[in-house]
């Protein structure tokens, strides 16, 4: 069964990075003065949507992330692993959104893609600890949801058979596609990066990314990426 996938990935501060500067005079995190970085648990999503698309042969993942520009390397470390395809929903007026703004956006992003059957990302992100946006999202869209996922098992006859992990134990459920999941931290960590993948998509750009038309040099830099932009696309809202 082909499946058409996305994966909820968010760039985030790097915690384990945080001194002096990491926050600011109103108390709010400093992110120009920390490392962006990868979600940790959106990489265990990653990995179990790229099982999946192994397990299901014409299976397609796509990164779905919400940030500025730069956000969009979040997409590119996505395709350097085995996903197909990306969306960076960019603009100044989700600066400060909350759970409930960015579950918004997300969910919209999704519909217009369309047609797709899981929607899968990390329990949680570094950054906030809410655990709030995947359910949230699910409920916009009107899906079955399963948190604390630690494996997908399989995907047939129109089911999802996952593991997760309850108080007290572990527990074998089946939902009905289309589904969203959010996985722990402690489910399989994320392959590393496939250096003929890196190759072939280390200049993919999302729009937002490349210099404005009439840049010096502009036509230089369209000439260098453009057998790359093709698997990246960006959602100005």
């Amino acid at each position: 069964m082909a499946l058409k996938i996305v994966v909820l990935a968010k760039q985030v501060p790097d915690t384990r990075n945080v001194g002096k500067d990491a926050m600011t005079a109103e108390g709010t995190v400093n992110r120009a003065a920390l490392p962006a970085i990868f979600n940790p648990e959106d990489l265990n999503a990653l990995e179990q949507a790229l099982r999946l698309k192994e397990q299901n042969p014409g299976s397609t993942v796509g990164i779905l992330t919400m940030g500025p520009p730069r956000a969009g390397e979040i997409i590119r470390q996505g395709l350097y692993r085995g996903a197909d395809t990306g969306w960076l929903l960019t603009d100044r007026l989700f600066a400060g959104a909350d759970t409930l703004a960015t579950s918004y956006a997300l969910a919209t992003a999704i519909k217009k893609i369309g047609d797709v059957d899981i929607v899968i990302g990390g329990r949680q992100a570094i950054d906030g600890d809410t655990a709030q946006v995947g359910p949230q999202v699910a409920q916009k869209l009107g899906l079955n949801q399963v948190t604390y996922a630690e494996e997908v098992l399989s995907v047939k006859d129109g089911k999802a058979t996952i593991k997760r992990v309850i108080d007290g134990g572990v527990e074998t459920v089946e939902a009905p596609l289309p589904v969203v999941i959010t996985v722990n931290g402690s489910a399989a960590p994320c392959r590393p990066q496939n250096a003929k993948l890196v190759m072939k998509y280390k200049r993919a750009t999302c729009p937002m990314e490349r210099p404005a038309e009439g840049t010096a040099y502009d036509y230089l830099y369209d000439a260098a990426t453009r057998a790359y932009t093709e698997p990246v696309e960006c959602c100005r809202c």
